[in-house]
């Protein structure tokens, strides 16, 4: 059951959102900051997990607004690929009901190390996948591996979610869009399928702390909005390896005490 928050807490949180939303703005990686902090001010790690699906939710869909003339895609792939995301998100949503909280705590530092391992070798990945679309003519694969490919990362999304984008790429790059506007639309579109259609089943087992969802996503979106101007005159690589020395960070210590 979620609790009481108290105002270090809250403050603790706005701030932490704010530094995250600047963090996505940039590089992505903001969870690494907010779903530990909800742990660390009391919130168990399922409800945590929850609450952040949710306050990302409320921050996609955001951006998704922004990114919606630039959804230039083949109608009935978008269509299929929307609907696979909102059954994988629910599929994983509903697993983590059923995931005792003694597991759930024993999977968490995996779930931290595999997001982390991600997110630290994306530019890679996406290095490969631009060399990839350049050099490889041949037909792109059947779209029912796309599809099961898309409901297996959509499945992950609703049980954690943490580097979904990042999966989300490679899927969509082998769907043949080239154009990284159209890319970062369809992403953030179906990452905002995903996150929202696990907020129901959230909603009906009251794991979701309400309080902390509003503090952090006013939090996220003033973070997005007031530093994206300043941090993007960051260099992006160091943003990337303050975020990535985090991640590590938090993923250690979570071992350590799992």
């Amino acid at each position: 059951m979620p609790q009481d928050i108290t105002f270090i807490h809250s403050l603790l949180l706005f701030s932490t959102a704010f530094i995250a939303g600047g963090l996505n703005a940039v590089a992505g990686g903001g969870s690494f900051i907010t779903f530990p902090t909800l742990i660390f001010t009391g919130v168990a790690p399922i409800t945590a997990n929850a609450t952040n699906n949710t306050a990302l939710w409320i921050a996609a869909i955001a951006s998704a607004g922004a990114y919606r003339r630039d959804l230039s895609i083949e109608k009935r792939q978008l269509l299929l690929l929307t609907g696979t995301s909102l059954v994988g998100g629910v599929i994983g949503s509903v697993a983590l009901l059923y995931t005792s909280p003694d597991v759930f705590k024993k999977m968490l530092p995996y779930l931290l190390l595999s997001a982390t391992l991600i997110f630290t070798f994306s530019d890679s990945l996406k290095s490969w996948l631009q060399l990839r679309t350049r050099n490889d003519f041949s037909a792109t694969p059947p779209l029912f591996i796309l599809l099961i490919s898309q409901l297996l990362i959509s499945i992950y999304g609703g049980f954690f979610g943490a580097g979904i984008g990042i999966l989300m790429l490679a899927t969509l790059t082998f769907l043949g869009i080239k154009n990284i506007h159209a890319i970062n639309a369809f992403k953030t579109w179906l990452g905002s399928c995903i996150n929202g259609v696990a907020i129901i089943p959230f909603m009906f087992a009251n794991l979701i702390a309400w309080h902390q969802v509003i503090i952090m996503a006013v939090g996220g979106s003033l973070g997005g909005y007031l530093c994206a101007h300043f941090a993007r005159q960051l260099e992006p690589g160091l943003v990337r390896k303050f975020v990535i020395v985090v991640a590590f960070a938090m993923t250690t210590y979570f071992f350590i005490h799992s």
